[in-house]
């Protein structure tokens, strides 16, 4: 396979992007436009005349070296992660290294390992264990395995931040599969924590509305694929809680969240993860994901409790 690369419009780009049954949002033409601090451009790979994959690339400048830039991949590129990767990224390093890029990081969207929620809970009541890595997964991802190869192979440095978090996308981050299930068998899979604070802010009377305009997300997220919903529960009257829901194609992201230190035994914040959840589930996406985690299991971390959620863990 020979494929040529080179920038395209934003309008392309998105054209390109509402093909794709599942895209990260930081992949579309509007995420450059959020960056503000990065310099942004659109490219595409072709086979022939078909455009075949697209990228969202971020420069940021070297100071006082401006014409030396970092160029960036975040969650990306779109491309056919099971072809011959040297076929794809064999022309994004040369088109940016004569654009005066003296590193590129790419975020490849793949999984290498997959542990079910049963595991990270045996795994916090294991004194031996305080890692994800340390457990085997229950599954792992072919895919991921030959694109972490095949990458180490043709000299690219992986990033193993000791926490799970660096400069770029997260390295684990939690998912609830959507895909064939219904409300019902989602509840099933929660604990039952998590089941009865959902039961109890419907019984206090937390309800949860979506926002009819956000203007300054709004703005910025007009002509592109995705969907961002800002909801918002209250109590009585009192804003109890607010998340941000980002969807594109079948792939919903919880991306913000804020709830309010009064009232919290109402659970307003479970309410608004339940309420985006269901609605996930109404526009038939795969999967809900709640982003970055770090890989702790150890009970004396204070970030363990974040890894204690009801749903399956995917480590990329």
């Amino acid at each position: 396979m020979r494929l040529t690369l080179g920038p395209i419009g934003a309008a392309v780009h998105l054209a390109f992007v509402r093909a794709q049954r599942s895209v990260s949002f930081l992949q579309t033409p509007a995420w450059g436009r959020v960056k503000t601090e990065w310099r942004s451009e659109s490219l595409g790979w072709y086979d022939g005349g078909r455009l075949v994959g697209g990228g969202l690339v971020l420069h940021r400048p070297v100071p006082r070296l401006e014409r030396f830039t970092l160029a960036y991949l975040p969650e990306g590129p779109v491309i056919d992660w099971t072809g011959e990767i040297d076929a794809w990224l064999d022309p994004l390093a040369s088109y940016l290294k004569a654009q005066g890029a003296f590193a590129i990081r790419l975020g490849p969207p793949v999984r290498t390992n997959i542990w079910s929620a049963d595991q990270v809970k045996e795994g916090i009541a294991d004194p031996g264990i305080k890692r994800l890595p340390e457990m085997s997964a229950q599954w792992a991802d072919p895919v991921g395995a030959r694109v972490t190869s095949r990458l180490t192979d043709a000299g690219w440095l992986p990033q193993s931040p000791e926490d799970g978090f660096g400069v770029g996308h997260p390295q684990f981050r939690y998912e609830i599969p959507l895909a064939c299930r219904t409300e019902d068998d989602v509840l099933r899979g929660m604990n039952q924590l998590w089941r009865r604070n959902i039961k109890k802010a419907a019984k206090e009377g937390v309800e949860v509305t979506v926002a009819a305009d956000v203007k300054a997300f709004h703005d910025l997220y007009v002509h592109t694929a995705e969907r961002i919903r800002l909801y918002l529960a209250r109590h009585r009257g009192d804003l109890v809680a607010a998340t941000v829901l980002v969807r594109v194609g079948g792939h919903a992201w919880y991306s913000y969240g804020a709830s309010s230190t009064e009232k919290r035994e109402v659970r307003g914040s479970n309410a608004c993860q339940w309420a985006m959840i269901r609605d996930s589930l109404a526009a038939g996406c795969d999967v809900y994901d709640l982003r970055g985690i770090t890989p702790t299991l150890d009970a004396d971390d204070p970030h363990v409790g974040l890894n204690s959620s009801p749903w399956a863990v995917a480590m990329t």
